[in-house]
């Protein structure tokens, strides 16, 4: 009389599906957690990156303010990290003032448009290059 074991293959094959399932569920929930907190340090390099190309403009107003020749051409450090302003075009009555700033291989590029009477800002952009 022979015994047949067969029940125990479907057991088993079941087991496996299932640690297959559980496995990639585990996987995909794993890699959304790190793309998410890759996402979040990116935003977070693009802000301080922003912050910091809008201290230059700041300082190159305060400049403009206290010195109505000023050209910019400089960098200035702000909180230990760099910023540029850039050359300062005259065009009629205004000001253009552009500044880079780089954070973590972030790059923003700032241009602020102001009235050389009063030093209003006209209008204000960022910009893909310099």
């Amino acid at each position: 009389m022979k015994v047949r074991f067969t029940s125990g293959y479907i057991a088993i094959t079941s087991a496996i599906i299932i640690s297959v399932l559980v496995m990639t569920l585990v996987f995909a929930t794993s890699f959304s957690g790190f793309s998410g907190r890759s996402n979040i340090l990116d935003a977070y390099y693009k802000e301080t990156s922003n912050a910091l190309a809008e201290a230059c403009v700041a300082t190159a107003l305060s400049k403009l303010a206290a010195n109505g020749s000023y050209t910019g051409n400089e960098n200035i450090t702000v909180d230990g990290n760099q910023c540029a302003v850039l050359l300062i075009e005259t065009a009629g009555g205004q000001k253009i003032i552009k500044t880079k700033a780089i954070f973590q291989k972030t790059v923003t590029n700032l241009k602020a448009v102001v009235a050389a009477a009063d030093l209003s800002i006209v209008s204000w952009e960022e910009l893909p290059v310099l």
